[in-house]
């Protein structure tokens, strides 16, 4: 946690204008899903005062968090003059792909990953239009820990303003800014189908959990622990193993200088 959560934001506020002004990009997108971590970034952009676009992109999405992602653009809409919004529904987008897509790979997994492809691709559009540049949403625990995202989906940005906050320094400065209660108060989930759990239900542990084995592995800690850190280690362990290519440069076949007559 910080000692001072005003330093913190000043300083990513300030990254982002540095790296705005270097890339010569006009302004950011960031999508608002209603969850903590994207009302964070988008108000941590909103703050460098270049444009910021916000997007609400519902695709068969539960009403809880619609109206929260609804709420918290409105907030941001009063308190910032530099950011838009758009809403835009790709729900019947999703039906079109579930009309040609063979029905044997139309798994949960799947189709949820489906969803989060079809925001990214909405992103850029908007990107690309007005020359910003995509505002990424993820943390700490689940860029670098556990891989909790999907890979060219909430995974595809450009830029990761909070990707170095663990989920409780994300709570703590959103306290901070003042974000409304009702997001902090909501239990993080991935909303990607109706009825979603929620991220710890789905993961096994609570993100303290995962922070603590997150700090145990990385100082290399031998404290003795408990059955349930035990299997609290196991959970991070093994997502974070399994989701290295999520989290590592895409493989490159290099070609020997041998092979090409070099």
């Amino acid at each position: 946690m910080f000692p001072h959560p005003q330093k913190a934001i000043d300083y990513i506020v300030q990254w982002l204008k540095d790296y705005l002004n270097k890339s010569n990009a006009k302004g950011l997108v960031v999508g608002i899903s209603g969850g903590i971590d994207s009302a964070l970034t988008s108000t941590l952009c909103a703050k460098t005062e270049y444009p910021v676009i916000t997007l609400n992109m519902p695709i068969l999405q539960a009403l809880p968090e619609y109206k929260r992602a609804c709420e918290h653009i409105d907030w941001l809409k009063k308190q910032f003059p530099n950011v838009s919004s758009y809403e835009v529904d790709m729900s019947s987008v999703l039906s079109e792909y579930m009309k040609v897509l063979p029905k044997g790979i139309q798994n949960a997994h799947n189709m949820a990953n489906l969803r989060s492809r079809l925001r990214m691709v909405c992103l850029y559009a908007f990107a690309g239009h007005f020359g910003y540049l995509v505002a990424g949403t993820g943390n700490k625990i689940e860029d670098f820990g556990i891989g909790f995202f999907t890979k060219y989906g909430d995974g595809g940005v450009d830029i990761s303003p909070i990707a170095d906050l663990m989920k409780s320094e994300v709570y703590q400065l959103a306290k901070h800014l003042q974000i409304p209660q009702s997001i902090i108060e909501a239990k993080p989930t991935d909303g990607l189908f109706e009825g979603s759990p929620t991220d710890e239900e789905k993961i096994g542990a609570t993100y303290d959990e995962l922070e603590w084995a997150m700090e145990y592995i990385e100082k290399g800690k031998t404290d003795p622990i408990t059955e349930r850190q035990k299997e609290v280690l196991n959970i991070y362990q093994t997502r974070h193993n399994a989701n290295q290519h999520k989290m590592q440069p895409i493989p490159v076949c290099i070609i020997p200088s041998n092979i090409r007559g070099e």
